[in-house]
């Protein structure tokens, strides 16, 4: 049987901003239906890569297929959703009104706003207005306008920067549902205890991947017991083979 389409291949991915090259030909698979970390450090490229993937950064050279179609591509308007770093958020409207627009927009029922706004604890502050929230609050609201469309592939960049712990636990219990039903997740962030909740890593700096593997084999390779310090043995190892 013929291994299943990833639900993004990028090959020989190149990318300039500001006329100098930040991502360097990068090569990568995302498997369908799974959570995929991209880890890294702040200014490695993380966020340059999912614009890439969503299809609003503009590439250099290389190919960025998502879903089967280029990155971009009018036919991914409903497939794709993607939650950036800074809320999105319409600030006169409640939080309610908020996920309703975007579920009208896809053509969601009714219900799936109320599941949106429980699924991320809003339900307090669901008649509340968008701009009277705090950010970590906005930031779940943006979330929810991006749950309720169902996209097939769900980018996150950072979503659960300002949670507290709580709620971030609760918040990856969700994202482990929606891979479970068949969803891909890739899902950033420079935390790296997050890594465990994925079933594969994207390991990032300086606009290179370092690696792509499971926390598993990322532990088992490095003969480390935390994630963490495993991710700061591969660079080492990665500069020394550099020099050598």
């Amino acid at each position: 049987m013929p291994a299943p389409s990833p639900a993004v291949a990028i090959d020989g991915l190149v990318v300039h901003r500001g006329g100098v090259e930040v991502l360097h030909g990068l090569d990568l698979r995302i498997p369908a239906g799974s959570i995929t970390g991209l880890l890294g450090p702040s200014g490695c490229g993380k966020t340059t890569l999912m614009r890439a993937i969503v299809g609003t950064q503009i590439v250099a050279s290389g190919t960025v297929t998502v879903l089967g179609e280029p990155a971009g591509s009018s036919l991914l308007r409903d497939r794709v959703g993607y939650v950036t770093q800074s809320p999105t958020v319409y600030l006169d409207l409640s939080v309610r009104q908020n996920i309703a627009y975007f579920a009208a927009l896809y053509g969601r029922p009714p219900r799936s706003v109320a599941d949106a706004i429980d699924a991320l604890d809003l339900a307090d502050k669901a008649d509340v207005p968008a701009g009277d929230l705090s950010g970590g609050q906005r930031g779940r609201v943006s979330l929810g306008c991006a749950l309720v469309a169902e996209p097939e592939l769900l980018i996150l960049d950072e979503p659960t920067v300002g949670l507290d712990p709580v709620l971030r636990a609760d918040l990856w219990g969700r994202f482990g549902d929606l891979a479970a039903a068949g969803t891909t997740l890739l899902v950033s962030s420079h935390v790296m205890d997050e890594a465990e909740h994925c079933h594969d890593l994207l390991l990032m700096r300086d606009g290179y991947l370092l690696d792509q593997l499971s926390p598993a084999a990322l532990l088992e390779q490095t003969r480390e017991t935390s994630l963490e310090h495993a991710f700061l043995t591969l660079i080492r190892e990665r500069e020394v083979q550099e020099q050598s």
